[in-house]
Order: structure tokens, then C-alpha cells, then sequence
């Protein structure tokens, strides 16, 4: 079985979020999906079935498997429009978040996802010595938000992922406006054996929405802090939100399993 790697949010290698992507024609056994997951101990390992029109598609971490993934959507609609039918510019994915269409624009992807939605929850303790700052705001939607001052914050950021573990939500994301773009985000996903995700589009499905309604606008640029990092074209659509980069394939292999 072909497995590709590809680094996802960036246009070059060894920048944005690597996602390892199997299109193949019939599923797999989900225990064997998860091992090869754990294998790549990539932040997420995408599997594609076309079945009828459109791509069955499942996202695992090293964790287990999850609901959303953007980063993985991304990668997985390059390689599909790359080298599995390069004719096509648009593929649509059934997935556990519903219909997702990613569109090809030139050397972008543009995804469709939905909005998280958000309610805000108090600032605790333990939170502050998760993140070693005390936010200026806190969100809950399926992942934690927190708002932090500026970017340096943002940055400075030395999480402690035990407590981390302990805490509502999936994924947890501190925030900031941005000195260059619109704003600055890292994501922390410990729950899923993921210390630090490099970029995240599934973070930006709840930071985006945020933004667009403080600053009053509803196209972004966002960027996400990692070692990495990764920069992401964003729209804001009520309840959707329209996430857009670009991808570098980085390996092709042949799996033995």
C-alpha cells in the first residue's frame, strides 16, 4: 500500500504540519489503521476510500482517532488531485464532521469546515500553571481556547501536558493578535499523544470565528507559532469557516502491512 507524506499549510518541506495520507480501495481494519498511526507518529495519518462520488475519509493521531482534521485534509485532497485523479480540482470527503469540499485555487487548497461555536469559562488556577501566563480569556467549544495578551505570550509558551490532560476539550489553543498577521495561535493536543501540533486547521475552526467578530472583518491571515510554523488564508462564514494553503509532498513509500 502507498503511503505519501506531505507537509501541509506551507509551500516548501520541513515547515507546516506533516500528515501521512493512504489512498486505498477498501478499508482497512481500524486496530491496523491505528497502528500505522502510531508508526508514523505523525500528528495525524489520513485514510481515503473513494466510495460513489466521494472520498470516505478518517483522521488518526497516535491517540486514537478524531473527528476533524484539517491539516490531514488538506494533504489528502493534494495527493488526490496530484497523482490519484489529477483532473479534478474540487473532491469531496464524507467524514464524522460531515460533507467537507476542498477546492483547488491555483497552488492553494481551500477547505470548507464548521465553525466551532464557543462559550466563554472562567480563567482557573490550574490553567495558569498549565501555561505558566494567566489568559485574559477562556473559551470552550469542542477544544479549549485561551486568549492570551500578545504575541511574546503566545510564544513564550511552555505548557506543562499533564494538567493539560486533565482539562475540558480535546485540543487545547492559546491565542493572540498577531504583529504580522491578523492573529497568532499554537495548539497543544497531549489527549492525542501530540505534545505540540505544528499547524492546526481544526484549531483555526474555533480561533477563526473568534477573530472575525473582534476585529470586524471576516478575511484573515492567520499564523500558528510552532517550531515550525505555518500560514493559513482564512474566511469567516457563520457557520463555516473557510481555511486555505498550501502543500509540499515530502515522501512516497510503499507500506508492508
Amino acid at each position: 500500500m502507498k503511503q505519501y507524506v506531505v507537509d501541509a499549510f506551507t509551500d516548501h518541506v520541513f515547515a507546516g504540519n506533516p500528515a501521512a495520507v493512504c489512498v486505498m480501495e477498501q478499508w482497512l481494519p481500524d486496530e491496523m489503521m491505528q497502528k500505522i498511526a502510531i508508526e508514523n507518529n505523525l500528528s495525524e495519518t489520513a485514510f481515503a476510500v473513494k466510495e460513489g462520488e466521494h472520498y470516505r475519509l478518517r483522521w488518526f493521531t497516535p491517540g486514537g482517532e478524531v473527528e476533524l482534521c484539517g491539516h490531514a485534509t488538506l494533504a489528502t485532497a493534494y495527493i488526490i488531485t496530484r497523482f490519484v485523479e489529477p483532473a479534478q480540482s474540487t473532491v469531496r470527503f464524507d467524514t464524522l464532521s460531515g460533507l467537507l469540499t476542498v477546492e483547488k485555487c491555483g497552488k492553494l487548497l481551500t477547505m470548507d469546515f464548521p465553525s466551532f461555536e464557543l462559550r466563554r469559562v472562567p480563567v482557573t488556577e490550574m490553567l495558569t500553571r498549565a501555561l505558566g501566563v494567566t489568559p485574559a480569556e477562556v473559551y470552550l467549544g469542542a477544544d479549549m481556547v485561551c486568549v492570551l495578551k500578545d504575541e511574546q505570550q503566545v510564544r513564550g509558551v511552555v505548557p506543562d501536558q499533564a494538567l493539560i490532560r486533565q482539562m475540558d476539550g480535546l485540543c487545547l489553543h492559546v491565542t493572540a493578535p498577531g504583529e504580522h498577521f491578523d492573529c497568532i495561535t499554537r495548539s497543544f493536543a497531549p489527549k492525542c499523544n501530540v505534545a505540540e501540533d505544528p499547524v492546526c486547521g481544526r484549531a483555526h475552526c474555533h480561533v477563526i470565528p473568534l477573530w472575525a467578530q473582534r476585529l470586524g472583518k471576516t478575511e484573515l491571515t492567520a499564523y500558528q507559532a510552532s517550531p515550525r510554523g505555518g500560514v493559513l488564508y482564512c474566511r469567516f462564514a457563520g457557520d463555516r469557516t473557510v481555511l486555505s494553503g498550501s502543500a509540499a509532498l515530502y515522501s512516497e513509500a510503499e507500506l508492508h502491512v
